[in-house]
């Protein structure tokens, strides 16, 4: 019972930071939104962590070692979503120019990242 508390835990977790994602697009603050969908996808893939392995999940933020570890089967273009968020989510969590970051990422792209995520 206790795990199954846990991953439930993960799976609301997940979903208010969706949530919360969706309010930093809508504010414009595209980086954080971008940040957030990481943050929501890993905790949901933690949470499937526990529910499969009955383990609570290494404290990583490597999204595809979640996938790989709970054998997770994806399309392709789930896997080369995953893929492209694994890779922003240092830079968007520990920004070198914060400035510099702030116009790489348009409300077009940061919308797209956000739509691929909360629509599949």
């Amino acid at each position: 019972m206790e795990h199954q508390l846990k991953y439930e835990e993960w799976f609301f977790q997940s979903d208010y930071d969706l949530e919360t994602a969706y309010q930093m697009l809508q504010s414009k603050r595209n980086i954080y939104c971008v940040f957030m969908c990481h943050l929501s996808l890993e905790k949901a893939l933690k949470g499937l962590f526990i529910k499969r392995l009955n383990e609570f999940p290494p404290k990583l933020h490597a999204l595809m070692y979640f996938v790989n570890k709970i054998e997770l089967v994806l399309s392709d273009e789930w896997l080369l979503f995953i893929e492209k968020i694994d890779g922003l989510s240092i830079v968007t969590r520990y920004p070198e120019d914060l400035r510099a970051m702030i116009t790489l990422y348009t409300p077009d792209q940061t919308k797209n990242i956000y739509d691929q995520y909360s629509n599949g």
